[in-house]
């Protein structure tokens, strides 16, 4: 399993994977972490997945993608046409685009769905993460929704205040076509930030959260 390097060694991660199962999904879950990555590594890999949208979605998706890793000297994203709510009955083909990812990529660390997350879609690209990544660091961020399965994360990575503002309002510059849901609001991103950051006593008060299942430190 690769060990997590962030900042342990000078050069720290050479590749990182984002796999979202929605257009939105990455830029939710972990926006703010992934704008201090391209600052703190600019030159690392960034290679960007998201499997299920329609042509409004793709747009948006592919720009947001380009926006939250503007910066970033090595950037690959790619934005599959799967239907939205019923991944897990594409599941072979879905497989199949994992195993096609797998020999083109092997980042130092992966970003994907919680494995415990209520929605369908979310579940299977966790699972399918793990069953295709099996030696490499992965990290499981969260979404918050009407089911109310929020968990107990167990990695905090601290978020500045300017880092959140940016975050929320790169997603809601990006996702026009979601803007008429009662949670997709400034509130709701900034709230489960400040949660996880007085969970962590993060020095300005944010932070995002993330399930780290299992994980190498080499010093």
């Amino acid at each position: 399993m690769h060990d997590l390097r962030f900042g342990l060694e000078p050069h720290g991660p050479r590749s990182f994977l984002f796999l979202g199962a929605h257009a939105d999904d990455i830029e939710i879950g972990c926006g703010a972490t992934i704008r201090q990555l391209v600052e703190r590594f600019p030159a690392a890999e960034f290679t960007w997945v998201v499997f299920t949208s329609d042509a409004t979605r793709a747009d948006e998706a592919r720009a947001a993608a380009c926006s939250f890793l503007s910066g970033a000297d090595h950037v690959a994203v790619e934005v599959h046409d799967f239907r939205d709510g019923h991944l897990p009955f594409a599941g072979s083909e879905v497989k199949d685009c994992f195993e096609d990812l797998k020999p083109r990529c092997s980042p130092d660390v992966i970003f994907t769905h919680y494995h415990l997350d209520a929605h369908q879609d979310h579940r299977l690209v966790a699972e399918l993460t793990w069953n295709t990544f099996r030696d490499h660091t992965i990290l499981e961020y969260e979404i918050p929704k009407f089911d109310g399965d929020l968990g107990a994360p167990n990695l905090f990575v601290e978020v500045g205040e300017a880092a959140c503002d940016e975050k929320i309002r790169r997603i809601l510059e990006h996702f026009p076509s979601q803007r008429s849901r009662s949670w997709f609001d400034e509130s709701t991103f900034r709230a489960l930030m400040r949660l996880r950051g007085l969970e962590c006593n993060a020095s300005e008060g944010l932070a995002e959260a993330f399930y780290a299942r299992k994980a190498v430190v080499k010093i």
